[in-house]
C-alpha cells in the first residue's frame, strides 16, 4: 500500500455544524458533502479539466413535451467537480417508422437543451478555447453530441443545421441503424460491409465543419476504414477492453460485444485516437481505475480518457415526479463524494500521478476537440 493509500485510510473527516456542516443543515441537497474532500484530490480537480465525453440528459424529443422538466444541471456539474460533459442524446431508442420523424425529435431535443442551459445561465463549448475560459471562470459548461447520426436521414446539408444548433460531437452510430445506413453497428449483424458511402461523407463534411466524431457502436470494419477516410483524430467515447469484464457474468455477457479488443484499441491508438472508459463493467472506483489503467497499459497515456455512459442528471416521472435511476454522483454505492472526485482518489490509489491523472481526466480529449474545432466558431 503507497503513502496516499495509508494516508486516506487513517483519516476520518468530521463535519461539524460549522462551516461545510451549517451549509448542509441549510441545504439538504449538499449532504454529499458531509466527507470533506482530500486537500490532494481537490487540488487535482481545481488543476485539471475533468471532462466526462459521453454522458445523457433526458429530454423531450416531442414537440408538446417542450420545454421539459426542470433539472439542476449546474448544482449536479459542481457536485461531480466535472468542468464539461459531452452533453449527447439519441433519436432511435423508439422506433422510427416515419420519414422525418429522426429530424424532428433532434430538433426538439436540441430546443430542449437549449432551455436547460437558458434556464442554467450556461453555455455550449464550441471549441477549446471556450473549455479554457469555462475552466478559468470555474464555470461549468457542456459540449453538445448527439448518439446517432439519425436525423440526417441521407441529407448532408443538415449537418450544418446541427452546426448552427451548437453540435460539435457527432456519434456516427447508435443501436439502430439510420434509415440511410452510415455503417454497421456492432451489436447487430453486419451487413454494409463497413462503413458506408454516406457514412464516409458524413465524416468528411464533420472534418470540414469542426464537428469531433466518435466511432462508438461501430463495428471493427466500420471503424478501419473510418480512421483512414479522416483528416481528424476520431474519438471511441465509451467501451472497455474485452479482458476487463468486472464481477458479474451476466453484465459482462450482454456487454462483451461492446468491448473492445487490445488489437484493435491499438489500430485506434496509432491513428491518433482517444478512447474513453465507461463505468460498466466497474463495480467500485478502484475497479473502473484498474479499467482506466489496463487501457493505458496497452495503448498508452495519450490515448485513454473518460467516457460513463451515464447521466448526469437523472430522469423524473412517475404521478409524484420521483427520481428514476440514479446519476453521474451516485455512479458507485457509498460513493461520499462527487464523480470526478471519486475518480481522482481512486487513480491516485492505483498509481496514477497528477500528470496522468490530467490527461486521462481530460486533456487527451481536448487535445482531439481541438484538433476538429480549431479554426471554428
Amino acid at each position: 500500500m503507497g503513502e496516499f493509500q495509508q494516508e486516506w485510510t487513517r483519516r476520518t473527516f468530521i463535519t461539524t455544524v460549522t462551516g461545510a456542516g451549517a451549509a448542509i443543515m441549510l441545504n439538504p441537497s449538499l449532504t454529499w458533502a458531509a466527507n470533506q474532500i482530500d486537500p490532494r484530490i481537490a487540488a487535482i480537480v481545481a488543476k485539471t479539466m475533468g471532462i466526462d465525453t459521453h454522458n445523457h440528459i433526458d429530454v423531450p424529443l416531442n414537440a408538446a413535451e417542450l420545454p421539459g422538466p426542470k433539472i439542476d444541471l449546474v448544482g449536479e456539474m459542481k457536485k461531480s467537480g466535472l468542468l464539461a460533459i459531452c452533453m449527447t442524446f439519441a433519436v432511435d431508442y423508439q422506433e422510427l417508422r416515419n420519414p422525418g420523424v429522426a429530424y424532428d425529435r433532434f430538433i426538439n431535443g436540441l430546443t430542449a437543451m437549449d432551455k436547460t442551459l437558458e434556464s442554467s445561465n450556461m453555455k455550449r463549448a464550441m471549441n477549446l478555447a471556450d473549455l479554457r475560459s469555462a475552466h478559468l471562470q470555474h464555470k461549468p459548461t457542456v459540449i453538445q453530441s448527439v448518439e446517432g447520426a439519425h436525423f440526417l436521414e441521407g441529407n448532408l446539408d443538415r449537418l450544418g443545421v446541427a452546426y448552427s444548433r451548437g453540435l460539435r460531437h457527432l456519434g456516427l452510430l447508435h443501436d439502430h441503424d439510420a434509415s440511410v445506413p452510415l455503417g454497421d453497428v456492432f451489436t447487430n449483424p453486419a451487413q454494409w460491409g463497413g462503413l458506408t458511402t454516406f457514412g464516409a461523407n458524413v465524416i468528411k463534411e464533420c472534418n470540414k465543419l469542426g464537428i469531433l466524431v466518435d466511432l462508438s457502436h461501430a463495428n471493427n470494419e466500420t471503424v478501419n476504414v473510418a480512421l483512414k477516410v479522416a483528416t481528424r483524430p476520431m474519438l471511441i467515447s465509451h467501451t472497455g477492453l474485452d479482458t476487463q469484464l468486472g464481477k458479474n457474468e451476466n453484465m459482462a455477457k450482454m456487454m462483451s460485444p461492446r468491448l473492445i479488443s487490445k488489437e484493435q484499441a491499438k489500430i485506434v491508438a496509432d491513428a491518433g485516437g482517444v478512447i474513453g472508459i465507461w463505468k460498466h463493467l466497474a463495480d467500485t472506483p478502484l475497479a473502473y481505475a484498474q479499467n482506466v489503467r489496463a487501457m493505458v497499459d496497452v495503448i498508452g497515456i495519450d490515448h485513454v480518457c473518460i467516457g460513463t455512459d451515464t447521466k448526469m442528471t437523472p430522469a423524473y416521472g412517475g404521478k409524484n415526479g420521483d427520481k428514476i435511476g440514479v446519476g453521474t454522483n451516485e455512479t458507485w454505492k457509498d460513493q461520499n463524494a462527487g464523480f470526478y472526485y471519486t475518480v481522482v482518489e481512486a487513480m491516485l490509489k492505483t498509481g496514477f500521478n497528477e500528470n496522468e491523472i490530467g490527461k486521462i481526466g481530460g486533456g487527451n480529449f481536448c487535445r482531439i476537440f481541438d484538433a476538429a474545432t480549431a479554426g471554428h466558431y
